[in-house]
């Protein structure tokens, strides 16, 4: 037998044991970004709570500083007295129709000269994309008046119509979506082309169904943006029965009686519920949207 096997377990070395680093070492290197981005998302929040918790005092309440930040009891009804201050049920639904209609529009024109500026070849293709390009450089304020007094040629002003007209075209829809197609393979075009598909229908089953994240982010982007619009529709309106919620809300905060900040922030909450709800269903497909579309 080898003497290896006749010394006693008792003389042997013991076996050098790694020390153990401690366990919050390994937990915050696997989830710093989560350390990271927790107070911010609390800081985001902080003002949808301020809106709700305010909506649930009484007047009283909001200026008193003894009061403390929570309610003494939950006022539930600034919110139906919110709704009998102006017609919220006619401004809601003119709000649905002109945000869905913009929207049905944009889709329709961004899709169609996205597709042109990325897969066609046609002169002046170079000219007229930097021209969509310089209506993104333009503030939206700055046409305004062209558009006002256009729109009064043709006889749209106090109309739905008029809300909707000049936002149908997006110079930033069109740029995002054209993106997204370029990254899309020409190969797969060219088979569809051997099947016979035509320009459409291609668009329609090759191009369009890769690029479902896009088309999201951009009708999130755009229904916040249009659903939230105050100054445009002020302008071109001037009766009660074809106005928008924003304009509602400016309602309840007149200068001569003063902000009543309850039924303001109820009719806040209101008016924001529909977006938050909208980001939560959309949420995956808004960020993966951004992490696809690239620029080549």
């Amino acid at each position: 037998m080898s003497d290896a096997t006749l010394t006693p377990a008792a003389d042997r070395p013991a076996a050098t044991v790694p020390a153990r680093r401690p366990r919050w070492r390994k937990t915050l290197r696997e989830n710093w970004l989560h350390a990271v981005m927790l107070p911010l998302a609390l800081l985001w929040l902080s003002p949808l709570v301020w809106i709700l918790v305010t909506s649930l005092k009484t007047q009283t309440e909001v200026f008193d500083q003894s009061a403390g930040f929570w309610p003494a009891s939950l006022t539930f009804s600034n919110y139906p007295s919110t709704l009998s201050v102006a017609p919220f049920g006619t401004y809601l639904v003119n709000s649905v129709l002109v945000t869905g209609s913009i929207l049905a529009g944009q889709l329709v024109t961004i899709t169609l000269a996205a597709y042109a500026f990325a897969r066609l070849s046609f002169p002046g293709k170079n000219l007229l994309f930097t021209l969509f390009l310089l209506q993104v450089m333009f503030p939206i304020y700055a046409i305004f008046l062209t558009n006002f007094v256009t729109l009064r040629e043709m006889g749209l002003v106090n109309t739905i119509p008029a809300m909707i007209v000049p936002f149908v075209a997006s110079g930033y829809g069109t740029f995002m979506l054209r993106q997204s197609f370029r990254q899309v393979p020409a190969e797969l075009s060219d088979a569809a082309r051997l099947d016979g598909c035509g320009h459409l229908s291609i668009l329609w089953h090759v191009y369009l169904p890769l690029v479902k994240p896009t088309l999201i982010a951009f009708g999130i982007i755009s229904v916040v943006t249009h659903w939230n619009d105050y100054m445009w529709p002020l302008l071109v309106t001037n009766s009660e029965g074809i106005r928008t919620l924003p304009i509602g809300l400016g309602l309840l905060a007149k200068a001569d009686s003063g902000a009543d900040w309850p039924r303001l922030m109820a009719g806040t909450t209101i008016v924001v519920s529909p977006l938050l709800l909208l980001f939560v269903i959309f949420q995956r497909r808004f960020i993966d949207s951004f992490m696809h579309t690239g620029v080549k």
